[in-house]
C-alpha cells in the first residue's frame, strides 16, 4: 500500500529530499490506483500548501505543529503512557516486531513515530494494514482532532490514516 510511503513522507520532517522530491509524489498521487479522489484531493491541497511557503517556513511550521505542541506528538505512545515507564515495554515490542520484519529501525529514532510506523504498514496488504491500523486508530483520532482544532494543515493527512483503519471497527 503506497500510500502509506506517501503519508509517511508528507507528515514526517519536510527534509531537503522530500523538497526535491515532490514532483515525484505528485506523479505517483495523480497516477494511482489505491489512491480515492477524496484522499488525492486532499494530499494535493497539502502539497499546494507547501508550494506557497518556502523549505525553512514549512520546517518552522512543522517544528511549531508537532515539536512543541504534545498534543500533536506523533509518537503514538506518548498519547498513551506520557513519559510513564510503561512506554518501554511497548516501545520494545514495537522495535522486536519491527526487526522481525525486517524493518530497520534508524539509530536515535523511536519506533512509535507515526511516519516509521506508516512505512511498515505500507509492506502489508490491504487487509493486514487495515487491521494494524486498527490497533492505534482512537491515537490517530486524538492526534487529528488535536490537529482540527489548531487548524493545521496536517490534519486531513492524519485523517486519511484513520479512514484506512474502518474495517478494524466491524471486528
Amino acid at each position: 500500500m503506497q500510500i502509506f510511503n506517501v503519508l509517511s513522507k508528507l507528515i514526517d520532517y519536510p527534509d531537503d529530499e522530500l523538497m526535491e522530491n515532490l514532483d515525484s509524489v505528485i506523479e505517483f498521487v495523480k497516477e494511482s490506483t489505491e489512491i480515492n479522489d477524496s484522499e488525492k484531493r486532499t494530499i494535493m491541497e497539502f502539497i499546494s500548501w507547501m508550494g506557497v511557503h518556502t523549505s525553512i517556513g514549512i520546517q518552522q511550521a512543522y517544528v511549531e505543529t508537532f515539536d512543541m505542541v504534545p498534543e500533536h506528538d506523533l509518537h503514538l505512545t506518548h498519547h498513551i503512557f506520557g513519559d510513564d515507564n510503561g512506554r518501554g515495554p511497548a516501545l520494545i515490542d514495537l522495535s522486536e516486531l519491527f526487526k522481525a520484519e525486517g524493518l530497520e529501525v534508524k539509530k536515535g529514532e523511536i519506533p512509535d513515530f507515526l511516519p516509521l510506523i506508516l512505512e511498515y504498514v505500507a509492506t502489508l496488504d490491504d487487509m493486514e494494514s487495515r487491521i494494524f491500523l486498527g490497533d492505534v486508530k482512537k491515537i490517530v483520532k486524538v492526534i487529528a482532532d488535536n490537529l482540527d482544532e489548531a487548524e493545521s494543515p496536517y490534519a486531513k493527512l492524519i485523517r486519511i490514516i484513520e479512514s484506512r483503519s474502518y474495517l478494524a471497527d466491524a471486528a
